[in-house]
């Protein structure tokens, strides 16, 4: 087969593949996860079913292919903002904005996609082990900043006393450990601490558990992030 064929396969295949995660992905803003199908799918894409289980055998290997999309999608966000917070030498706490930010209006802008990935769990289905690495993106980008802070004395570690018991460092320092991230147990501890609050206010939002409580949303957010970055220990 030449390799102007097999190329123009590739390119077809690939085209096509889109189109279906296109498709599923207005079925979870209309639908939602759990009523995903690929029978529905495939219909309203013109295929017939056993097309499209040649692209995608189960629901939930098309599940997880969206999910990994977002992942990756919120990761690419928030390593952007932080890469142009860096080029222009801005200070280790507003790069941590900046990546908290991004977040944020990644998920604003895409709410479907960050319901799948932060919002309740899609019966019957499990992420298989090949989600990780796209859904610690942003965990990372958060702990770059850190390390880097650290690396230079801009960060504050916790004082004993006020630092995360010995079993949480524990799985911080494995965590650390595992992601090639040098940066103190304690640290580690708040970062997680923080970077599951980051995703709490965002998903508040987005979820409607702000409605009548918190109007100005952007000064909110962003005196949240601050203490954030003040819990974690960079300093002003």
């Amino acid at each position: 087969m030449s390799s102007k064929i097999q190329g123009a396969r590739q390119r077809a295949r690939g085209e096509i593949t889109s189109a279906i995660k296109d498709e599923a992905r207005r079925h979870l803003a209309n639908e939602g996860a759990s009523r995903l199908s690929l029978r529905a799918v495939a219909r309203e894409l013109g295929m017939v079913s056993s097309a499209l289980y040649r692209y995608f055998p189960s629901r939930d290997d098309l599940l997880t292919a969206l999910i990994t999309d977002a992942y990756d999608a919120v990761g690419s966000a928030a390593e952007a903002a932080l890469a142009e917070a860096e080029s222009v030498g801005d200070s280790h706490l507003v790069r941590w904005q900046a990546v908290c930010r991004a977040v944020r209006a990644w998920g604003l802008e895409h709410p479907h996609e960050y319901a799948l990935i932060y919002g309740s769990p899609v019966p019957g289905y499990a992420a298989p082990p090949t989600t990780t690495q796209p859904a610690s993106r942003v965990g990372l980008a958060l702990l770059t900043v850190l390390r880097d802070a650290h690396a230079s004395g801009a960060l504050r570690e916790p004082a004993r006393s006020s630092a995360a018991p010995d079993v949480v460092l524990k799985d911080t320092d494995r965590l650390v450990g595992e992601l090639g991230v040098r940066l103190p147990a304690a640290v580690a501890a708040e970062a997680v601490a923080a970077w599951s609050q980051l995703f709490g206010l965002v998903s508040f939002e987005l979820f409607g558990q702000f409605t009548n409580v918190v109007a100005a949303r952007d000064a909110f957010f962003d005196h949240a992030v601050e203490r954030l970055a003040d819990q974690v220990g960079l300093r002003r």
